[in-house]
Formats: C-alpha cells, structure tokens, sequence
C-alpha cells in the first residue's frame, strides 16, 4: 500500500541565509510532481532533507501519517544530481549490492537488476565499470539504482539532465508506470517541456519558498488565455479596446490576444471577421516556461 509523501513547514538555515522557508507540499500516490526552479533555489536542499542525509531546522517529513525513519527511507528510491554509483565497480555488482542492502534477498536483487538494466537499455554494460560507461547510460544505471529495490516513493534531482531524446523517452515512460503503480513522483528538472509534458502538479521555488504551487493546467492558467488569430489586417489594429482583451500582439497577419476569465470569442471574432476574412482563430495557454520567468523574476 502506497501513502502520500508529505513535506510539512521545513526550514534549514546557514548561518543568515535562509535556504529554505517554510517548505511544504503534498507528493500524493500515483502522482508525478514537478519540483522546479533556478540554481540555489532550494531543490537539492528539500530532497536532502527528504533522504536524512541533511537534517531540518524546523518542519517535518512523513510518508503517511508517519514521520520517515531510517527503515522507512529504505522505501524510497533516490537519485541524487550528484551521481553517487562508484566508478570502479561494475554495474550489475554494484546494483546488486544496492538492491541488497535496502533488504532484497540475494535472488531477488538479481532478478531485479537483470529486469531493470533490460528496461533501461544497458543490459551489455552490466558487467562493465561505470565509469567506462558514456554519461547518458551512467544517467540510466543511477536510474536503475533508485528503482532496482522496488522503492514505494521515487525522489529524483534532475533525472534527464545529459540524456539523449531516446532515454528521455524511456525514462518518462518508467516513471509514469511507477505512477500508474501508485508511486508518489516527485522529480526536479531544467526542461520545462519535460515537466509540462509529464506531471500532475508543479511547485516552483525561489529563493527556498513554494512560490506556485497547482496542476500543469491551473498554473498555465494564471497567465490568461492566448487567442491566435491570423488574417485581419493588423494595421488597423482591430482587436484594441474590445472586452475581455488584456493586451494584444501584433505580428503581421497574426494577432495574439491575451484574455481575462470574461472575453466573449464570438465577439471577438465577429470584430475579427469586420476586418477580413480569419484563416485561424485558437486558443492556447502559455507555456510553463513562461509561469516560471514571471514567478522567478517577480
């Protein structure tokens, strides 16, 4: 049975800079969620904390109703953006030895990296070192580290960072079987295509606080629509002054309206149809990555 992964009001000072504030947010069962903001944010720190290896100033971390104990990390499975598999050893011994040590018997941590590393594409590199290995499947055996124990919870700082389109794809595929699993997902990223493509919900940080924090959509949301109109003349600035229009784009043949919650299409396009004859007239929410340079720079 799977349980939410809770991070409740963590705090963790250095001397006077606040590395994080206040902290918190839900991972819930067979979600993905999206961990993300510039360098120094506070990402790295949060999951630190989540795995024990940095201790909290203030606030709490819990799977369930429980707050996590050094048994119950054993659950989780951690990929750090630091990669901490060991160059010199060979990758199936050293997945083996990883699988063991969160408590899989001998037969079955080597069922388990024997699945894995078939899943991840490395199969022929089991028994080389991983530092022999090239970074995009050093990227893929980490991967195979965090999962080769079946973890309960999947906590992963910058998983795609270096891969290849053919190993982002497969690893997006893994984590969303893990969610269909009822894994709570929690992953960082840079690639905001990635995080708009792939999760539930998003938090976004900043200077250690959740300064957003809402499904994909409610988050694109809140820049207001996008209208796309192309065909009126936009010398004559046809869509200014009309209701429920916040700002508008010319682009030669192409208008981009920005909307509020209230704007009538049907009027819009009837203005629109004055004008000339309309080739296309569609809506769209703004990317993610536009969210997150409003957010980071407010």
């Amino acid at each position: 049975m799977t349980h939410p992964l809770i991070i409740d009001g963590l705090t963790k000072r250095y001397g006077d800079l606040v590395a994080l504030a206040d902290m918190t947010f839900t991972v819930h069962p067979g979600e993905i969620f999206g961990f993300v903001g510039s360098n120094g944010a506070g990402k790295s720190t949060t999951m630190r904390i989540i795995l024990g290896v940095l201790a909290a100033d203030s606030g709490r971390v819990l799977l369930g109703d429980r707050p996590i104990d050094l048994e119950m990390r054993r659950q989780i499975g951690y990929m750090p953006e630091e990669r901490g598999l060991y160059p010199k050893m060979k990758v199936g011994e050293q997945l083996r030895f990883l699988a063991e040590l969160h408590g899989l018997s001998t037969a079955d941590a080597r069922d388990n990296v024997e699945r894995w590393v078939a899943r991840l594409g490395i199969a022929e590199r089991i028994d080389d070192n991983v530092g022999d290995l090239s970074l995009g499947n050093q990227q893929r055996a980490q991967l195979a580290a965090a999962l080769v124990h079946e973890p309960s919870v999947l906590v992963l700082d910058e998983p795609f960072s270096g891969l290849d389109p053919v190993a982002v794809d497969v690893m997006s595929d893994v984590l969303k079987e893990k969610a269909a699993e009822g894994v709570p997902v929690v992953f960082s990223s840079h690639q905001l295509d990635l995080v708009q493509r792939l999760c539930d919900r998003v938090g976004i940080i900043t200077k250690g606080s959740m300064r957003a924090l809402g499904t994909v959509d409610d988050l694109r949301g809140r820049g207001g629509v996008t209208l796309h109109v192309t065909g009126p003349d936009t010398s004559t600035r046809w869509a200014d002054g009309l209701p429920g229009v916040i700002d508008v784009d010319y682009r030669g043949a192409d208008s981009f309206l920005t909307l509020d919650a209230g704007a009538d299409d049907q009027q819009i396009l009837a203005a629109a149809m004055s004008r000339g004859p309309v080739h296309r007239f569609a809506t769209s929410l703004p990317h993610l990555t536009d969210l997150f340079r409003e957010v980071v720079s407010a």
